[in-house]
């Protein structure tokens, strides 16, 4: 099957990829067709409006994911707009702002969540959910990944999410769990 990944984000794609890479499916590149505005009240309906949008206009399956960082002493926030938080540009200001709102709090709870929506040119849309909990640093740490990745410390673990290799961390993250979960749906059944 060939699907089109429906992200502008190179990190996404890399992750979304080597998830799903025994599948045998085709990966491509989402190139030609425009991405929708995220103007849905949660992951679930950011994904979709993105999958759906692409896999109509573009008569393909598509699969697109909506994920963001919740923190506990702000409220979940940045959430469903962790990707503009604070009407950033990049990764590294949107962590600075991240960690300027976070000065003074004790509590640095956290959780990574990530919503996959494989969306089929017929309507059919999939939707599956993973979640990864932990605890925000004061100050990044690693060279990997991207968004909060060097913020974040998974429960369990003394490394950051940037301090993990990409197997490392596709092992546990949020988006691995989801994407783990579509792919034991489209596994191949034996018996």
């Amino acid at each position: 099957m060939s699907v089109v990944v429906a992200t502008g984000n190179a990190g996404k794609v890399r992750e979304i990829e080597a998830a799903l890479s025994g599948l045998g499916w085709e990966m491509r590149p989402l190139e030609g067709l425009p991405l929708p505005e995220e103007t849905g009240a949660t992951y679930e309906e950011n994904a979709a409006l993105k999958a759906c949008t692409v896999a109509l206009m573009g008569r393909t399956v598509a699969l697109a994911d909506d994920s963001g960082l919740e923190v506990e002493a702000l409220g979940g926030e940045p959430g469903i707009y962790s990707a503009r938080y604070g009407g950033r540009d990049s990764d590294l200001e949107r962590s600075l702002y991240l960690l300027e709102k976070m000065r003074g709090h004790t509590n640095r709870r956290a959780r990574f969540v990530s919503v996959v929506i494989l969306a089929h040119p017929d309507g059919r849309v999939e939707a599956y959910r993973g979640e990864l909990p932990g605890t925000l640093l004061e100050g990044p740490r690693g060279e990997n990944g991207f968004g909060y990745d060097p913020l974040f410390v998974p429960d369990g673990e003394t490394r950051t999410l940037a301090e993990m290799t990409l197997a490392e961390k596709q092992a546990i993250s949020h988006r691995g769990r989801a994407l783990e979960a579509l792919k034991a749906a489209h596994a191949p059944h034996t018996g």
